[in-house]
């Protein structure tokens, strides 16, 4: 299936749209000021060892220490080590050199790993490990053997270090692998150069979200990068040029009147991403929370009755809900655990169809994920790798108002712990008048609804009651003023 790839940039923003048949089926979003560091590798020293946890605290130049399990040290896959607790391995002051394996989410500080990876276009090098893996992507065995050999031919005598073959590398030629073992052993060598100072700090900086759509995003069926930016689309052009030539051809620069995103409809389809509900071309919709814990999607039949019986109509609309889902997922790339509420079936077949749908739409998606079937309760478990920021974190803060619970206290609620407030207040202070200041809302129901209730106080505390409307204020503030 062809696709286009619409970048479109900003002095502050760079944002990309990978578009398939006229629809957006992924989002990515890099800000100026705070550029994700997923990749980036670094001089670090641990400051902390947690034996309870496993896990030790390093400094790698950046304001928040990050985060290294025992899981993610590379040694472990020698059997030497296998068994050895992380206080056997790591103490504080020591130097490693280590990996970015996810961003800093919230209050997390980023995660680490000292097993080393550097992506090129074709290859992934792996300086640590002697192996020589392929990308799942490519199904073909004999293009499998085929490109496993070519590689090791090319690999120089007493290599150590290993290798992953990209799914872009599919029938690639010898002269396009070497180049990017030419690549990535320089990238490597300039690694190590600058780690012998020892100072906790970067070594290398992953490529930026537009060179990375090159490296990454591009495959056989692209038929064209459409950039925004002439400066960019130059730095672009160039860069494809040295690194991946094949592809030269299909960046192109849009120099049209109206903005990119509008033209192709991607500005509605973010806005759409930030709701709640997803609406289904039947009738059904979706319902997606993203918690601190875990990402939920609800299945709903909506407004789609159908037209021949109830288990038919339920069984459509999950179908196409299993579609709706995996490209959601995909574009607001939520991560972490996910669990899908499809509506109850009945028949066994109808979810085997259902879950397999699912898992045929997850497979255009890059990012690792898995899928565990329905539960007992009729659940689908599922996990998708986070690496980033979702697109809601990117683009909101937790509401002031609300403080992130998505509800406010009903302007009734307001008014009946206002007066209990004036009660209070009433006993400690002995005010010549009290005076609430409230929301036009709050105001508004004190003067109607209950007016009573306010004056059976001002008789029972024996002193006056005044309001008065604070425009700024959100339904959930409050003062009580003594006069």
């Amino acid at each position: 299936m062809t696709s286009e790839i619409l970048v479109n940039v900003t002095p502050q923003e760079t944002r990309v749209a990978v578009m398939e048949q006229g629809a957006v089926q992924e989002l990515h979003i890099e800000r100026t000021s705070s550029r994700g560091i997923v990749g980036n590798i670094y001089n670090g020293r641990v400051t902390r060892v947690l034996p309870g946890m496993q896990s030790a605290f390093v400094d790698i130049g950046l304001d928040r220490a990050a985060f290294l399990h025992l899981a993610d040290i590379w040694r472990l896959r020698q059997s030497e080590d296998a068994d050895k607790p992380i206080e056997r391995l790591l103490y504080e002051g020591k130097n490693i050199l280590v990996q970015v394996i996810k961003d800093s989410i919230s209050t997390k500080g980023a995660r680490l790993s000292t097993q080393v990876s550097i992506a090129g276009r074709m290859l992934v090098y792996l300086p640590q490990v002697s192996h020589i893996g392929i990308s799942q992507r490519i199904e073909d065995e004999t293009e499998r053997k085929l490109l496993r050999e070519k590689l090791k031919h090319l690999l120089p005598p007493g290599e150590k270090g290993g290798f992953i073959i990209r799914t872009m590398a599919e029938a690639a030629s010898e002269q396009d692998l070497q180049t990017d073992i030419d690549y990535l052993y320089k990238l490597w060598h300039d690694i190590e150069g600058k780690s012998s100072t020892g100072m906790p700090g970067l070594l290398y900086q992953d490529l930026n979200l537009s060179h990375r759509v090159l490296r990454d995003f591009v495959n056989v069926g692209t038929a064209r990068i459409l950039v925004d930016s002439r400066e960019t689309f130059q730095k672009m052009v160039a860069f494809a040029r040295d690194y991946m030539a094949n592809v030269t051809e299909r960046v192109d620069h849009y120099a049209g009147e109206r903005p990119l995103f509008d033209l192709y409809g991607v500005e509605d389809e973010i806005e759409k991403c930030l709701a709640r509900r997803v609406n289904l071309k039947s009738g059904g919709y979706l319902i997606i929370d993203q918690t601190e814990a875990l990402t939920t999607v609800d299945v709903n039949t909506g407004g789609f009755v159908g037209v021949r019986s109830f288990d038919d109509t339920i069984f459509k609309t999950n179908l196409e809900a299993a579609q709706v889902i995996a490209r959601q997922l995909r574009l607001r790339n939520l991560g972490g655990i996910i669990i899908i509420d499809f509506i109850d079936m009945e028949s066994a077949e109808h979810k085997n169809a259902v879950l397999a749908e699912f898992k045929k739409s997850l497979m255009k998606d890059r990012t690792r994920m898995t899928v565990n079937g329905f539960t007992a309760l009729g659940l689908v478990e599922m996990t998708r790798k986070r690496t980033r920021e979702s697109l809601a974190h990117i683009l909101c803060e937790t509401c002031p108002t609300c403080q992130g619970r998505s509800e406010v206290r009903t302007a009734q609620t307001m008014c009946y712990e206002i007066l209990r407030e004036l009660l209070r207040e009433s006993r400690q202070f002995d005010a010549r008048e009290f005076r609430i200041l409230a929301s036009q809302q709050v105001i508004d129901l004190f003067l109607d609804e209950e007016s009573q209730s306010l004056a059976q106080l001002g008789d029972f505390i024996a002193k006056p009651i005044s309001l008065q409307v604070e425009a700024a204020y959100t339904q959930e503030q409050y003062d009580v003023i003594l006069m």
